[in-house]
């Protein structure tokens, strides 16, 4: 396995974790979840525009 297909991948399990974070919060409730909630949303917004960045850096990148 090459380097982007780690970085990929990396970037891919990055923005699942903080979907699972932000689930499990959202499940949880209470007051964790009021004021946490829209800031991890922001934050996979962010990393998730980052990966596809990645992404398609890599796809104008290829041999």
């Amino acid at each position: 396995m090459g380097w982007k297909m780690i970085l990929i991948a990396v970037a891919m399990l990055s923005v699942a974790g903080i979907l699972l974070w932000g689930v499990i919060t959202m499940a949880r409730g209470g007051e964790y979840n009021k004021t946490h909630s829209n800031k991890i949303m922001r934050y996979r917004i962010v990393f998730q525009a980052i990966a596809l960045f990645i992404f398609l850096g890599l796809l104008l990148m290829r041999d």
